[in-house]
């Protein structure tokens, strides 16, 4: 009976490990897209396109995104003051909170590079979910 026992607990113990580590899996992938929203600086405009691109390189490079869904907008307001919107997807949602150093790094450089504007802060995320595409197809 002893040697029954053992199996059985043993057996128990498994079970509650896989569906831990499967549950685990489940939750981990579930991808977020973002909209960051950045206020350059006036004159660091451009270091903060070439910052952008890093951050986007480095993350694909880490296997942090998916590359399917990037897309990096300039735009100009009160006819003067530059701001990037960049929209992507992060492979797993808890990426962002447990970003590796590398990418910690970069984002210390951005924010040394953007400015507040009408009460926001110089660099904002926003959770998005993507509607349409331009191609038709759906998300």
């Amino acid at each position: 009976m002893t040697r029954i026992n053992q199996l059985v607990g043993w057996a128990v113990i498994t079970g509650i490990s896989i569906g831990a580590i499967s549950s685990a899996r489940l939750r981990a992938a579930e991808p977020e897209t973002v909209m960051v929203t950045l206020h350059a600086k006036p004159g660091a405009e451009a270091d903060l396109a070439r910052v952008l691109d890093r951050h986007w390189e480095t993350a694909k490079r880490l296997n942090l995104v998916l590359p399917a869904t990037h897309v990096t907008l300039r735009g100009i307001e009160n006819e003067t003051k530059t701001y990037f919107v960049e929209i992507f997807t992060w492979r797993d949602a808890e990426i962002p909170d447990h970003a590796p150093a590398e990418i910690q790094a970069i984002w210390k450089e951005m924010n040394a590079l953007v400015e507040s504007r009408g009460g926001k802060p110089g660099l904002t995320f926003t959770e998005v979910a993507i509607v349409g595409r331009g191609d038709g197809q759906k998300p």
